[in-house]
């Protein structure tokens, strides 16, 4: 399987610097790529403290595993500026960064992936959400 490089997308960001991102870029843009049972039982970031809200579009469906194939199209109804930057969130970060070598390839220039996701990697005892990712680096979520 040949390797995908990291400029066939804008690059990774940590869930930290997404934030910050956010914060300081009003275009910019977050778009979750879990599935619904992910954004309701796990829950989802939250970005009301910016006036906005996360734009939920899967990747895959559950519990298929499926890839959705109205993903870039979706996308671009609502990510109006494709020069904005795209900030893309999953469980760990494989999901998202799929979706953001698509968006790229959809003539996004700005597609990151956040490395780490929603829930991180697992620790030693194969728990996520305690070693990176976003609820690991305390940034405003909501569950349920």
């Amino acid at each position: 399987m040949a390797s995908i490089s990291s400029s066939s997308y804008a690059g990774d960001v940590s869930a930290s610097e997404a934030w910050e991102r956010l914060q300081a870029e009003p275009k910019a843009q977050l778009v979750d790529v879990r599935t619904m049972a992910e954004w309701n039982f796990v829950g989802l970031p939250d970005l009301s403290p910016l006036g906005r809200q996360v734009h939920c579009i899967e990747w895959q469906a559950f519990p298929t595993g499926a890839r959705n194939p109205g993903f870039v199209i979706e996308a671009g109804q609502v990510l109006a500026d494709p020069s904005a930057p795209v900030m893309l969130l999953c469980r760990s970060g494989a999901r998202s960064r799929a979706a953001a070598i698509a968006l790229t390839e959809a003539g996004f220039t700005q597609a990151f992936n956040i490395a780490g996701g929603f829930e991180g990697d697992a620790d030693d005892e194969g728990h996520r959400g305690n070693t990176n990712g976003w609820k690991a680096e305390n940034l405003p979520w909501r569950q349920g």
